[in-house]
This record gives C-alpha cells, sequence and structure tokens, in this order.
C-alpha cells in the first residue's frame, strides 16, 4: 500500500472548492442555513484519529505490537492505517466544498443576512476539514512499519 499524496489531497480540495463555488455562486439562494454543529463530526473525527495516533504510537514505542492477548494486533494497526486515509480524503474533499461555499459568503458578508448566519458554519466546517485531512496523514503515517534491512527476513 502506497502513502497517500500530500500532492492528491491537495488537488482533492482545491477541486472540491472550485467545484462547490461554481454551485454555491448559482444556487445560494436555494440553500439552507449552515450551522455551526454541522461541522462537529468533522472535528470529533479529527479528535480520533490523533487518539488512535497516540495508541499505535505508545504501543510501539513499548514494542506491545503482536499477536499475544495484551498486545494490539497488527491488521487492527492496518485497519487504524486505512481509518487514516478514508479521513485524510474525506477532510480534503469536505473541506474543500466548505472552502467553496466561503468563496461566496465571505465577499457577500455586507450585503446578505444569510452570509452573516453561514459564516461560523462555512469557517468551523472548512478548519474541521483540514483538521481531519491532517490528522488523517499523520495516523497513517504512524501505522507504517519500516521495510526490513537488507538482509533481514520479512517472516
Amino acid at each position: 500500500m502506497t502513502r497517500t499524496p500530500i500532492s492528491g489531497l491537495v488537488a482533492a480540495f482545491v477541486f472540491s472548492a472550485a467545484a462547490m463555488a461554481i454551485v454555491t455562486w448559482g444556487f445560494y439562494g436555494s440553500f439552507s442555513t449552515i450551522p455551526v454543529m454541522v461541522s462537529a463530526t468533522l472535528w470529533i473525527m479529527a479528535i480520533f484519529c490523533l487518539v488512535l495516533t497516540y495508541v499505535v504510537k505508545d504501543r510501539r514505542k513499548e514494542g506491545l505490537i503482536g499477536l499475544d492477548r495484551s498486545q494490539l494486533n497488527p491488521m487492527m494497526v492496518t485497519n487504524f492505517l486505512l481509518i487514516g486515509k478514508a479521513s485524510a480524503w474525506t477532510g480534503a474533499v469536505v473541506g474543500g466544498g466548505y472552502a467553496g461555499i466561503g468563496t461566496y459568503v465571505i465577499p457577500n458578508l455586507s450585503m446578505l443576512a444569510a452570509a452573516q448566519a453561514d459564516l461560523p458554519g462555512v469557517l468551523s466546517s472548512a478548519a474541521g476539514g483540514i483538521a481531519l485531512a491532517v490528522a488523517g496523514i499523520i495516523l497513517e503515517r504512524a501505522c507504517e512499519v519500516s521495510p526490513p534491512a537488507d538482509g533481514e527476513s520479512i517472516g
């Protein structure tokens, strides 16, 4: 499995932002209000990824990853790696979408009461998406195992 490319995440963020900006500039009047609580799931998942990162790093440092009952199973670490990958991509796409909405909301703050009401939700959701992407990358990197040294057997 390859590392999640940062350039790919940035491209997904920019594409999502551009697509959502086009939709928002055309149909903002049809949108419902964007409350701050919309971002709660993004922030909770970012914190969850950081907690998993701490668990994995702590277990690796103490040598407690293995197949014993008292150890963290390597397959569970692999599952954590996949959670990190999925979180990184989700954060990039969702954060980009809210950043795209921000391209309409921020310039129209002085003219639209709806834009003023949506600003906190848009900013917290965009920041939550970026935080989730960063936390996902950190978790993914924490779950990686270095390849064996030359002459060392794999199994």
